[in-house]
């Protein structure tokens, strides 16, 4: 009996160590074949990469195959990440491309993006819970009148909080136009908030 126990508190130091260590270091032993570090990078990050995509897609079942697609292409192409940018701007480079190629195959002409219901938080109380959803509600729906590109900014910036370097990194375009089209993308959204009477948020 105690021999179990001391191999069940062996294992629990051993995950507690491994999910001690940096993202790089798990995709460098991932790349060597390690397949808990695999499994450590999946819970750290799916939920984003799926909000991610989700907001892309619109499609909760599509959004969830993707999210498949992108840990395995992960699994398959780790030797390849260089560390010129962070993991997270990486996983999410992966999975634009996956969702915008996905929608092009299905044809889709609409790529416009919708914002993640936020989870409330245990803390709040029914009223602030419900004041949270309100605004949140009102500023997907500001959100979702952007342009699409537009949009794509907001989301990078504000949801995922990558600098304007990686969103630069991520969508392919010069870090000059991420911050045209953040100076716009604000501007309009203000605009938007305002017209909806959440002033608070457009400040």
């Amino acid at each position: 009996m105690q021999n179990v126990v001391a191999i069940n508190a062996a294992a629990r130091q051993s995950i507690m160590a491994a999910q001690a260590v940096s993202d790089e270091m798990l995709v460098e032993s991932i790349a060597d074949g390690n397949r808990t570090a695999m499994h450590i990078l999946y819970a750290r990050h799916h939920v984003r990469v799926y909000r991610f995509i989700l907001r892309i897609v619109r499609d909760a079942t599509m959004a969830e195959d993707l999210v498949s697609q992108v840990f395995l292409d992960v699994w398959r192409t780790a030797t390849q990440f260089e560390g010129r940018s962070q993991v997270s701007t990486w996983l999410l480079s992966i999975a634009r491309f996956k969702a915008l190629t996905s929608l092009r195959q299905r044809r889709f002409e609409d790529i416009d993006q919708e914002d993640v219901r936020e989870i409330p938080d245990g803390a709040d109380t029914p009223e602030a819970s419900l004041d949270r959803a309100t605004t949140s509600e009102i500023l997907r729906a500001c959100v979702a009148k952007l342009s699409p590109a537009h949009r794509e900014i907001i989301n990078l910036v504000y949801y995922h909080e990558k600098s304007v370097e990686e969103v630069g990194a991520i969508i392919g375009i010069p870090q000059s136009t991420v911050k045209t089209r953040m100076f716009y993308a604000r501007k309009q959204l203000a605009e938007l908030l305002k017209g909806a009477g959440v002033d608070s948020l457009a400040a």
